[in-house]
């Protein structure tokens, strides 16, 4: 008997790279960004993220903001992120129609990792008015791993997505009313991709097959500082979009008799090449002193999402390129937040935030089972002694539940078969940092 046609097959090899970047675990922010680069602006959910005259954190929204430095400056924040996520699979069959939620775990509650995310920025002032900076971020990532033996698993197991970025700032202090800054960043990013390859017949009919590929990018940044009078604070930062030529190798394991008659499947470790470009980020904020003691914050943050419109994915050897949509939309965030200065060591802040999400419900998928967020958050800054501060952050995200329904009229998800399933996730995040001036 021919399990597989010739289309068939092509998208059998395929099935292993059917992934988006975006995947569940990411839960801090919409899509993949990691948008805790500042335990400060985590404090009014980046409320006035780009305007903010605080400290030099705010230099990964706006550059021209390391300007806020007067003396030599560190700030080092780290961000503990914990997510949630309960997966209930509703009904689920191989390329072949065989049921999957028969004999497969239907539930998961395990399958998002707890993770750490580091920030670091150094400023040096250069003369009255120019400061020199340096930062080092996390911008894009996660990592999660429903297993190998879920109903889900030919739609994925492993994804995991790194990106770091070291950038070279330069801010200058025009006049009282203007600062201006920009950057220049080189990033380095990792990704691991994984899921089962061929059908629920036997064990013997079912495979494993995993990708790790790595790339250089490069970026830059401006951004605009204003301060049209006393009080009142503008700004406006732009992170540009980053081309990565992804290669690695894919590695498939237990596919003996996949290989064999009558599956044929051609399955073969090989290297890989793929393109991806990474969203832009514009940030307009602003910052309102309401009293002497009081700051209103706000901001609105456009990702440029739709730079992920697929992938297509380059095996060197005979096995067909996988070409797959994400077709992700340009998605806005908006934040407004209080920060109070309780006394002259202790400011408190709090905010709240709406990220809407870039995935559409007709391209959401078990890599990509994104919803809309909102945040609350509130935290403080201590001042140790004239030199050093602390800095505290909690931010709580509500995810609304979603359906990931690949119902197998796409293309695509013809050698993976067919996946319903609910998602229900949260997160929860504590961010912690310390200032030092020298």
């Amino acid at each position: 008997m021919t399990i597989f046609s010739k289309p068939n097959r092509v998208l059998f090899k395929a099935s292993v790279v059917a992934v988006s970047v975006a995947a569940a675990s990411s839960a801090f922010s919409s899509g993949f960004a990691l948008n805790d680069h500042s335990a400060t602006a985590s404090g009014t959910a980046l409320a006035g993220a780009a305007a903010s005259n605080a400290d030099i954190s705010f230099s990964f929204w706006n550059p021209a903001l390391f300007a806020n430095a007067d003396k030599t400056t560190l700030y080092a924040s780290g961000a503990y992120v914990v997510p949630s996520m309960d997966v209930t699979i509703n009904s689920a069959k191989d390329a072949q129609g065989r049921d999957l939620a028969a004999s497969s775990p239907t539930t998961s509650s395990d399958s998002v990792d707890n993770a750490l995310i580091p920030s670091f920025y150094f400023a040096k002032p250069i003369s009255d008015k120019t400061v020199a900076g340096i930062s080092l971020n996390v911008p894009f990532g996660l990592s999660g791993d429903y297993g190998d033996k879920w109903a889900g698993r030919f739609h994925a197991t492993e994804t995991a997505l790194q990106d770091i970025a070291l950038s070279f700032a330069l801010a200058h202090r025009v006049n009282d009313m203007v600062s201006v800054g920009a950057s220049v960043q080189f990033h380095q990013a990792d990704v691991t991709l994984g899921s089962q390859v061929g059908v629920a017949l036997a064990s013997s009919t079912e495979g494993n097959g995993d990708i790790e590929a790595d790339a250089t990018g490069y970026g830059y940044s401006f951004g605009v500082a204003l301060e049209p009078r006393k009080g009142t604070r503008l700004g406006l930062g732009y992170r540009s979009e980053v081309d990565f030529d992804f290669k690695g190798d894919v590695k498939y394991t237990n596919v003996t008799a996949l290989n064999g008659a009558p599956f044929n499947s051609g399955l073969d470790d090989t290297t890989i090449t793929d393109s991806i470009t990474l969203p832009s980020v514009l940030t307009l904020s602003a910052e309102q002193e309401l009293s002497p003691k009081m700051v209103l914050g706000l901001s609105a943050i456009r990702t440029g999402w739709s730079s992920m419109d697929g992938l297509n994915i380059d095996f060197d050897s005979s096995q067909a390129n996988s070409v797959l949509s994400f077709d992700f939309e340009d998605q806005w965030m908006y934040s407004a937040g209080l920060t109070y200065e309780y006394s002259d060591k202790l400011t408190l802040r709090t905010g709240v935030a709406m990220d809407n999400s870039p995935v559409t419900d007709k391209d959401r998928s078990a890599r990509t089972p994104d919803g809309d967020r909102k945040w609350i958050s509130f935290g403080g800054t201590y001042d140790l002694n004239d030199m050093t501060s602390a800095t505290f952050a909690y931010t709580h995200v509500t995810i609304e539940d979603v359906t990931v329904n690949r119902d197998g009229t796409k293309a695509e998800d013809g050698a993976r078969g067919t996946l319903n399933a609910d998602y229900k996730s949260s997160a929860d995040v504590i961010s912690l940092a310390v200032n030092m001036v020298f």
